[in-house]
């Protein structure tokens, strides 16, 4: 994803959100999260046909400013008329952010097998051949994506305040939204992560009777990890590369950026550190943050 500029350039006053990913990965959820937003949202607009949506938001005197259009592998010519009137819309001024919801396979196929649905482009084959078809059909929309949310292991809850944070009125504000979370690495790592960081090498406050029960959120916790030896070394030296690479992504037109922080069950050292960075990253200017625990709870 090369070539963007900086921040976000309407020249018509619309903004724009396009919202894929595979089916079953959470795309009726994204758009209803949208329309609470007060987004207007067209769902399986043919691709040909969104640019003039926007023309026709442009000329609605202030009653359409933001427009989201949802897409899936129904459309025809999904991909290549797709990726062709994002490269339009970004030179006319009118930049589309692109969502992309994933999933894992095993995941998908449980829902699916939950709702008793088959896969569209499944046809006589299994379930199985149907997403690995999507998921093909699909790769180039998700390497132009400007944030890929995981559903996996996301609630209904957790998924729409990802979509709040990065689409909700504050977000046309601020230049770079930076979502940091923790996980434990017994659970596996989360697939939506930018930038993974293993806190492994701090003690474990689980081994001390009197931290096991509670978890890096709390003060009694928090103290112990932050002030090990090498903690407030490697937030200062972390920090400096995450302002680095956070630059990079601004000046690439990436506006998202997930920070996972990890530690053996993500309960406490990496909660402690992810909250910490959190803290700190939050009184940059420009940089919106929030913060999410992942695998708290799950031990």
């Amino acid at each position: 994803m090369t070539g963007r500029s900086e921040g976000p350039v309407r020249t018509g006053g619309i903004e724009v959100a396009i919202v894929s990913g595979l089916s079953g990965a959470g795309r009726s959820t994204a758009a209803k999260v949208l329309e609470d937003l007060g987004w207007f949202v067209v769902d399986n607009l043919p691709p040909e046909l969104i640019e003039t949506m926007v023309d026709l938001g442009t000329r609605s005197s202030g009653q359409v400013t933001r427009i989201a259009v949802v897409m899936d592998v129904r459309s025809r010519a999904f991909t290549a008329d797709l990726g062709a009137v994002i490269k339009e819309l970004d030179a006319r001024g009118d930049r589309p952010r692109v969502l992309f919801l994933d999933a894992s396979d095993a995941v998908l196929i449980r829902r699916f097998e939950a709702n008793r649905r088959s896969h569209p482009l499944q046809g006589d084959g299994r379930l199985s051949d149907g997403i690995a078809a999507e998921r093909e059909l699909l790769s180039p929309l998700h390497d132009l994506a400007d944030l890929v949310v995981d559903t996996s292991n996301r609630s209904v809850h957790q998924l729409r305040a990802a979509i709040e944070s990065a689409f909700g009125d504050h977000a046309a504000d601020v230049g770079h939204s930076v979502t940091v979370v923790s996980f434990g690495y017994k659970h596996g790592l989360p697939p939506d992560a930018d930038l993974v960081v293993d806190m492994r090498f701090l003690p474990n406050p689980h081994w001390i009777p009197e931290l096991r029960e509670h978890d890096g959120r709390e003060a009694e916790v928090r103290d112990y990890v932050l002030s090990q030896e090498g903690a407030e070394e490697f937030l200062d030296r972390y920090l400096e590369l995450l302002r680095l690479v956070g630059a990079g992504y601004r000046r690439e037109g990436k506006r998202y950026l997930t920070v996972a922080v990890g530690c053996t069950g993500g309960k406490h050292r990496s909660v402690a550190v992810a909250e910490e960075l959190a803290r700190r990253m939050a009184g940059q200017d420009g940089v919106r943050v929030t913060v999410s625990h992942r695998d708290v709870g799950r031990e």
